[in-house]
């Protein structure tokens, strides 16, 4: 199942924010992990995440230092600040309104709507 780009678009900052209050990391690190908490239905890109990466930075949510890995590769590093902390909270505050407002019509709609028949079941003659 895609998910719709819209709705990646609108995850991004909390998705990054929570990550990286899990701990400090870099671009492929992070790609790797919603590829792991999506169960591999995220699929972001690296054109995708540096932009994210970049507006967070610069509204002062994120900080970025450079560290050289074992390997010997220079890799830049992202850590949640303060006020990242706090707009995660905020993040988090706002989907759970939306989870709670989709859930309860979606309810709404199992109660009141009448089980429809698969469109392939159009095809065939009403009682088949």
């Amino acid at each position: 199942m895609a998910i719709n780009k819209d709705l990646v678009a609108a995850s991004s900052t909390p998705i990054v924010l929570a990550i990286l209050a899990e701990g400090d990391s870099y671009g492929y690190a992070i790609l790797q992990r919603v590829r792991e908490l999506s169960g591999g239905r995220m699929e972001w890109t690296d054109g995708m995440l540096y932009p994210v990466l970049h507006r967070l930075e610069r509204l002062g949510h994120i900080d970025a230092h450079w560290e050289t890995a074992d390997s010997g590769r220079r890799r830049k590093y992202y850590r949640i600040t303060s006020p990242g902390r706090d707009q995660l909270a905020e993040e988090r505050r706002q989907w759970q309104a939306v989870d709670a407002t989709l859930r309860s019509i979606w309810k709404a709609l199992s109660v009141a709507v009448p089980a429809t028949r698969p469109a392939s079941a159009a095809l065939l003659p009403r009682g088949a």
